[in-house]
């Protein structure tokens, strides 16, 4: 993503000075101020084009966006096009409009920038041509961009090609937006699925084992378990709250305890004022079923799992910590970085390298997972969440 924005910066200073001089050579005539002034609103115009190709190439975002190119390119009217219909058009006699999508016909099949001359019988019209420059992604032609007016001079021509490119870099924009919302729709899934099959097997047939010699703990433990599968194959919401996520947690332990009795042993401090915070959902799920794994395996002696939320300022610190066998410091590394793929790793280390994933692809590089750990020295699992982060909200 990193390499679109800096190709949208470059063009955004690569086509500013052609508008300009644009404007001077067209009917505008004197810009009627500074220079820095003129460049400042043209910036400004396209920064509010902008927010309405995030979506992509839509009727909506076409139609807010028309008038905002117009004022770029300084034309009569703007006209937008998908492969299959006008989309937007905004400016004077629109009486043409209705010829939108025949103007761009040609571009459409061949990619190509293409004048036309716009046939009109009617004294008051002032549009005579037409520029329409192609709309791509990775080098497919998705649409049209077209400039109205009484001529087309190579100004507007050129104008018209450096808008039309830096469009093009939002759409990029917004094609790798929706990847990233269907990765981390299949991520979800992929956390969904890694339940496991074994602890459902297990927790039934735990909750069995107490129907006759104690009905009400079968039952509450029955409550217990539907809670905590309705929340994890929920359907709505990348995010939920830091009480909703630790709600879920301590239904898993109890039906773990309630298994293992005082073989697990579970100690939580929690911050009462984190328990609000928005955090990615099933984001701490895996963690602690990780420290469960590590901490009862290989073991006679009961095992610890220690979940520590607090205030640190900004952010919210969350640790998932066992006192196991611990894991080896480079085997981390390798799974977090995707580079260890035996089914044993995976079946350590998926949800870790997946809630990693996560928390980096919402909140940068620098929230990612720490782990500290050695072979039998535990294992302790550190996440950072900003306690506010804009468009991150609990649902």
């Amino acid at each position: 993503m990193d390499v679109v924005v800096a190709v949208a910066l470059t063009l955004m200073v690569t086509w500013v000075p052609a508008l300009l001089w644009w404007r001077r050579q067209g009917r505008g005539g004197d810009l009627g101020g500074p220079a820095r002034r003129a460049t400042f609103e043209m910036l400004h115009t396209a920064s509010r084009a902008a927010p309405a190709f995030r979506a992509g190439l839509t009727e909506q975002g076409a139609q807010k966006a028309a008038r905002h190119l117009r004022a770029l390119l300084d034309c009569r009217a703007v006209a937008i096009t998908d492969g299959e219909k006008l989309l937007a058009w905004d400016g004077e006699h629109d009486h043409h409009a209705a010829e939108g999508l025949a103007h761009a016909e040609v571009t459409l099949g061949n990619g190509r920038t293409q004048v036309h001359d716009v046939g009109c019988d009617r004294i008051d019209c002032l549009i005579r041509r037409v520029v329409v420059v192609p709309l791509a992604t990775d080098d497919r032609v998705v649409g049209t961009l077209a400039a109205y007016g009484e001529d087309v001079p190579a100004g507007l021509i050129r104008a018209a090609e450096e808008v039309a490119q830096w469009v093009d870099a939002q759409l990029e924009l917004a094609e790798l937006d929706h990847s990233r919302a269907l990765l981390m729709e299949a991520e979800m899934r992929a956390l969904r699925a890694q339940i496991s099959p074994h602890f459902i097997y297990n927790s039934l047939t735990t909750i069995a084992s107490f129907v006759r010699s104690d009905p009400e703990r079968a039952r509450e433990l029955l409550l217990e378990f539907a809670g905590f599968t309705r929340y994890s194959f929920r359907r709505h919401g990348d995010f939920t709250t830091l009480a909703e996520e630790l709600r879920s947690i301590d239904r898993y332990l109890l039906l773990q305890r309630a298994r293992f009795g005082e073989e697990l042993r579970v100690t939580l401090r929690i911050a009462p004022e984190v328990l609000p915070v928005a955090v990615p959902f099933l984001c701490l799920q895996p963690l602690v079923e990780n420290a469960v794994r590590h901490g009862l395996q290989d073991r006679s002696e009961p095992g610890l799992i220690t979940i520590i939320a607090e205030d640190a300022g900004s952010d919210c610190v969350i640790s998932v910590e066992d006192d196991g066998i611990g894991m080896d410091p480079e085997e981390v590394r390798q799974l977090l970085a995707g580079e260890r793929r035996t089914p044993a790793a995976d079946e350590a280390g998926i949800g870790l390298a997946n809630v990693d994933d996560r928390l980096r692809q919402v909140y940068g590089d620098e929230y990612g997972l720490v782990v500290e750990t050695g072979p039998g020295a535990g294992t302790k699992v550190i996440v950072r969440v900003p306690k506010y982060r804009p468009g991150v909200t609990a649902s």
